[in-house]
């Protein structure tokens, strides 16, 4: 169960996770939102389609992407085990609001088993809901290493159309205060060399247009987004906060040296040879991790190194794993 692609990054995941987890042999019938719009009114389509898909299949396990609505929903739908994943704003949700706070203690004390993609992100849903300290595991999103591969950046660089002299900077996400885009467009002018390309849309895009340097490339479809990582020379996500942070880690699986934030997953997987963390609030030093970050080697092997820890296949493998222990285990 899936409750929309609000995310990007959580759709990249789940899709990832769907193609593994057929590929090992397991029957998946999906219970989805696939539309940005509809507001509440999409979570009583969620509700109504994991009613279906469960009497339809009569399921081993509910496996449920997102703690409230898509785990509520999964466990009110069957009495199969259920195994939840959360993502990042399911566990802020439950921290801020006393009502999805409940609703989310009821699916853990429900779930067999809770799956957090950082560890960052398992203490933050243990300090909102301590039941889930014995029962939750790590699985971070991981990454698909044969889409995202090293390859020639000038050739790359044609393919989407990128200009420019000097290094190449870019940044992948929504242009929201969370990801932090106009501290970053001030660090970048402060250097005052290369160029730095967003792609991506969102409120803050009118701030960002015409500034000397900054392209704009908008939303592009998802398999461009390999492409545009391969013609940069830097990838840069200072978020504020980053549960995980996969396009930080699909910059590292194509070989290129990332400027990440300090708040959330990216120190759990990026290396001090792959790129330079640092913390999103202070401009100063985010200029100056641009600089040290386009000094490390083009392309970064040790990036892609660093990134193999993170096969995907390696953690659908220890999804399936959980997913199957649930299975044995009782109903509700």
């Amino acid at each position: 169960m899936y409750p929309g692609p609000d995310d990007p990054d959580l759709g990249v995941f789940v899709a990832n996770l769907e193609r593994e987890l057929v590929a090992r042999g397991h029957t998946l019938e999906r219970a989805v939102v696939d539309r940005r719009a509809g507001g509440r009114g999409r979570h009583l389509g969620l509700a109504v389609d994991a009613l279906r898909a469960a009497r339809q299949l009569r399921p081993d396990v509910i496996y449920a992407h997102f703690l409230v609505p898509a785990g509520f929903l999964g466990a009110l739908a069957s009495r199969a085990p259920l195994v939840v994943t959360a993502h990042g704003q399911d566990v802020d949700n439950a921290r801020r609001n006393p009502v999805i706070k409940a609703a989310t203690r009821h699916v853990v004390r429900r779930a067999s088993a809770v799956v957090a993609v950082s560890k960052w992100l398992r203490d933050r849903l243990v300090e909102a809901v301590p039941e889930a300290c014995e029962k939750t595991e790590i699985v971070d999103c991981g990454v698909d290493l044969e889409r995202f591969s090293p390859r020639d950046s000038d050739e790359a660089a044609e393919v989407v159309g990128w200009a420019g002299d000097g290094a190449r900077f870019l940044c992948l996400g929504g242009l929201s205060e969370r990801k932090n885009v106009l501290r970053l467009a001030r660090a970048f002018e402060a250097r005052d060399e290369g160029t730095l390309t967003f792609v991506g849309d969102g409120p803050l895009r009118a701030a960002l247009a015409g500034r000397p340097g900054i392209e704009l490339a908008g939303r592009v479809a998802h398999e461009e987004v390999p492409a545009w990582i391969a013609a940069s020379d830097v990838v840069c996500q200072p978020s504020l906060v980053e549960p995980f942070g996969l396009a930080t880690l699909e910059a590292m699986a194509s070989a290129r040296s990332v400027v990440a934030t300090r708040v959330g997953g990216p120190p759990e997987f990026v290396t001090p040879e792959s790129g330079v963390l640092v913390d999103p609030e202070d401009e100063r030093a985010l200029t100056s991790a641009l600089s040290q970050a386009a000094a490390l080697p083009r392309p970064n092997l040790a990036a892609r190194d660093a990134a193999g820890d993170h096969d995907v296949k390696l953690q659908a493998a220890r999804v399936e794993a959980i997913l199957e222990r649930a299975a044995r285990g009782p109903r509700a």
